[in-house]
C-alpha cells in the first residue's frame, strides 16, 4: 500500500501530492499479477517436488538443495494472496496475520538466497576441487537444516516487529517504527551483497575450469545453477535498490519530496516488486528449459501417473 498524498517540496505546504493514479495502478495490476504467480508457482514447484521424489535420489546434495529451494519458493508463494488482497482492500487479516505474512516473505527470501549460495558452493567444490573429500564433511549433510533455522530466526526477528497501523482510516501492515524498517532493509541488502560476492567468485572460478573441460554434463549442470542464480539476482537487485531509495525518502531529503520524483519512485517500486516476486515461479521454467534430466522426467511423468 502507498499513502495517497504527500506534501510537495516545491509547492506550498498546504499543497498535496495526489497519488490516485499510483494507488489505482497498484490495486489493479499487482493483484492480477500475484494471482498468476500463485498459480504458476504452485503448479511448477509442486511438479519439481513430485519429480524429485519419484525419479531422483534425495541422498544427492544437489537434489536435496533443489527440493528445499522449491519448498522455499512455495512458502514465499503462500504469502502472495494476502499481499494481493492488501493492495485492494488494505490490511484486513489482523496483527497476527501481518506478522505471519511478513514471516513468509522474509523466510522465503533468506532461505532462497542461502540455498542458491550453497548450490553454487557445492558445484564449485565439485568442479574446482574434485579430488577433495568435502562430501564427507557433516556440515554439508546438515546444511539444509541449518539454513532453515537461520532463515526462520532472521524472519522471526523481523516479523515480530510488524504491526497493523491506521492512517487516514486505512489499515497498513508495516514495521512498528521507521528505525526497524531501515534496519530490515539494510540487513537485507548487506546479506544480498555478501551472497552475490560469494556466488560471483565461485562462478568465475568454475568458468575458468570448464573452459578447459570436455564434459558436456558438467557444463549443463553449471549452466542450470548459473541461470537460476542470475534470474534470482536480476529480479531482486532492482527491488533492493528501490527499497534503499525509499529509506532515503523517509529522511525527507529534498529530491524525494518533489511530487514527480515521489510518484516515479512509487511506480518503480511496484514494477521492481513484480519482478522480484516472480522469482518463485521461474526456477521450474529454468529446469524445463535447461535441465535435460528434468525434461526427460517431465515427459514420462504422465505415463507413470496413469499406470498408477
Amino acid at each position: 500500500m502507498t499513502e495517497e498524498y504527500t506534501t510537495l517540496d516545491d509547492e506550498p505546504e498546504d499543497e498535496l501530492c495526489r497519488k490516485d493514479a499510483v494507488i489505482k495502478f497498484g490495486s489493479i495490476v499487482i493483484p492480477l499479477f500475484f494471482a498468476l504467480l500463485v498459480v504458476f508457482s504452485c503448479v511448477g514447484n509442486t511438479l519439481v517436488l513430485v519429480i524429485l521424489v519419484l525419479y531422483e535420489k534425495l541422498k544427492s546434495l544437489i537434489n536435496l538443495l533443489i527440493l528445499n529451494l522449491a519448498l522455499s519458493d512455495l512458502l514465499f508463494t503462500f504469502g502472495l494472496p494476502f499481499w494481493a488482497s492488501y493492495f485492494i482492500h488494505g490490511w484486513t487479516f489482523g496483527e497476527i496475520g501481518c506478522k505471519a505474512v511478513k514471516f513468509l516473505f522474509y523466510v522465503g527470501f533468506y532461505s532462497s538466497v542461502l540455498f542458491l549460495t550453497l548450490m553454487t558452493i557445492q558445484r564449485y567444490m565439485a568442479v574446482v576441487h574434485p579430488l577433495s573429500d568435502w562430501k564427507k564433511h557433516r556440515c554439508f549433510s546438515v546444511a539444509p537444516f541449518i539454513i532453515w533455522i537461520l532463515s526462520g530466526t532472521a524472519a522471526l526477528s523481523v516479523s515480530l516487529r510488524s504491526k497493523v497501523l491506521i492512517h487516514d482510516d486505512n489499515l497498513y501492515c508495516e514495521f512498528d517504527s521507521i528505525k526497524v524498517k531501515h534496519v530490515a532493509v539494510y540487513s537485507q541488502n548487506i546479506f544480498f551483497l555478501m551472497a552475490f560476492c560469494i556466488m560471483g567468485f565461485c562462478h568465475a572460478r568454475m568458468f575458468q575450469v570448464i573452459t578447459q573441460s570436455q564434459s558436456r554434463r558438467r557444463r549443463k549442470t553449471i549452466n542450470l545453477i548459473f541461470c537460476i542464480g542470475i534470474a534470482f539476482f536480476i529480479g531482486w537487485v532492482p527491488y533492493n535498490i528501490v527499497m534503499l531509495l525509499k529509506t532515503l525518502q523517509d529522511y525527507a531529503l529534498p529530491p524525494f519530496l518533489i511530487c514527480s520524483v515521489s510518484i516515479h519512485l512509487d511506480y518503480a517500486f511496484y514494477a521492481c516488486r513484480l519482478l522480484a516476486f516472480s522469482h518463485c515461479c521461474l526456477n521450474p521454467v529454468l529446469y524445463t528449459l535447461i535441465g535435460e534430466r528434468f525434461q526427460k522426467h517431465l515427459r514420462t511423468l504422465p505415463k507413470k501417473i496413469c499406470l498408477k
